[in-house]
């Protein structure tokens, strides 16, 4: 979601005029865009926001904080960090126009007293209205993908996360908006887009026509008609799903609509009944394990991967085991590991029976060493499988090759000497060795 909003004011600035700085020295705009999901990231922050403060006492440039840090922290980061000069919170977004005109107006004015009394007058304030404003568009100029944020905020309060308390609750983007983003997009010549929210299967949208209650499987059926229109985007993804809210429906659109991709993010968490019963997430494993089953009976070739966390508090041995068991069963193609830290502000981080850092790092590390052993299996089955690749860009390493994504969302290089004119366009491929996690295919004519 920072990815596209980050997008988004980027694509609006270029419509003002504004051009990308070839480094911090030589700007006179910098926006850092934040994260709250991991306490490391806030600690980066810290560290970087120091460093610009720094810089801003020998050269004149406007700072603007926003995101998640911006929303939590708005007060106190103000006060650490005076020399900033906004700190804009997820539901002040729809300042960065008037923002925008003063921070144009001080640099014209090259930081005359008239100028920066501008720019500290309209410096948001923290407010207590939660509304969360939806950018027209999160476009980056020149690429062949683009997020297509449909939904902000998370109903679910899981009792590790932080997400519902900074981006607030569920809100749905209006279809017509997302059918316009859409349609902008294909003219653009974006090959692929991906759906993005913290629970994109709990969208609620209503038809603009009809007035009637659009789901998600009926958002995604609309947009694939959209992009049939004009026929350029031909990949359809989304992210984040809560298996909880993954229907039938759901299921049998990913099965028959051709445009839709065959992969699939199902953060499972962890293996243990009990320990999902703590951290609130509504299913047990034997339900998680049935919507696997129904995705590779309908879906026999889809990727999946997922979300594992582990050493939660109050995990046993047993539990952890059971978490290895499911890893075993499902076997997924790739995971996203992490072991649980505490986070102020979140309902576990009150709850009593912390794992020592000790043993959750060397259970994470057990996991690791097991989904890699299942990758690199799964990874060796698919040598010598014939695929389409979306052609990215020439690859950094090696500028006679070129760079892509397959549909089930591998990273994978031409290992032949190519035409760059291919780039941005797909191509049939077969995959035919591997080099750490990236395959190296040939064209099949």
């Amino acid at each position: 979601m920072n990815f596209a909003e980050s997008a988004a004011l980027e694509q609006l600035l270029r419509e003002r005029g504004w051009e990308a700085a070839e480094d911090i020295q030589h700007c006179n705009l910098l926006i850092v865009n934040t994260c709250s999901v991991r306490i490391t990231a806030e600690t980066r922050v810290f560290g970087r926001l120091g460093l610009f403060s720094a810089m801003k006492k020998k050269q004149n440039f406007t700072i603007v904080l926003m995101g998640c840090m911006a929303q939590r922290l708005h007060d106190q980061i103000k006060e650490k960090f005076p020399l900033l000069d906004y700190v804009v919170g997820m539901f002040e977004r729809d300042q960065f126009t008037a923002i925008f005109d003063a921070v144009e107006r001080e640099t014209l004015w090259a930081g005359t007293k008239e100028g920066i009394a501008e720019l500290t007058a309209l410096n948001p304030q923290s407010s207590n209205e939660q509304r969360y404003h939806f950018s027209k568009c999160s476009y980056t100029e020149g690429a062949f993908q683009s997020f297509v944020p449909i939904m902000n905020g998370c109903n679910n309060f899981c009792t590790y996360c932080i997400v519902p308390y900074i981006r607030g609750r569920e809100i749905s983007r209006p279809v017509g908006s997302i059918l316009d983003e859409i349609r902008f997009l294909s003219g653009k010549n974006v090959r692929e887009i991906t759906l993005l929210g913290q629970n994109v299967n709990s969208y609620h949208g209503v038809d603009p026509a009809t007035g009637a209650a659009v789901s998600f499987p009926s958002l995604l059926r609309a947009v694939s008609a959209t992009c049939a229109e004009q026929d350029v985007i031909k990949w359809i993804r989304f992210i984040s799903s809560h298996p909880k809210d993954l229907s039938d429906e759901l299921i049998e659109v990913m099965a028959t609509d051709p445009r839709i991709c065959k992969s699939l993010h199902l953060p499972v968490q962890n293996g243990s009944n009990e320990i999902l019963a703590r951290m609130n997430r509504r299913y047990t494993v034997e339900q998680y394990l049935t919507i696997v089953e129904k995705l590779r009976k309908r879906i026999p070739d889809i990727v999946l991967t997922t979300d594992i966390l582990i050493g939660f508090p109050g995990e046993t041995q047993p539990d952890f085991e059971k978490t290895l068991e499911l890893m075993r069963t499902v076997q997924f193609d790739s995971a996203f590991m992490y072991h649980y830290n505490p986070r102020e502000g979140t309902k576990a981080y009150d709850f009593p029976d912390r794992i020592p850092d000790v043993e959750r790092i060397n259970r994470l590390q057990q996991v690791i060493d097991l989904q890699q052993r299942i990758t690199d299996l799964k990874m060796q089955q698919r040598v010598g499988s014939t695929v389409m690749m979306l052609v990215e860009s020439q690859s950094r390493n090696n500028p006679d090759e070129l760079f892509g994504h397959t549909e089930q969302g591998e990273m994978t290089v031409l290992a032949e000497k190519c035409d760059p004119k291919h780039i941005g366009h797909f191509m049939k491929v077969q995959l035919q060795s591997i080099k750490g996690k990236t395959f190296r295919a040939v064209p099949v004519m």
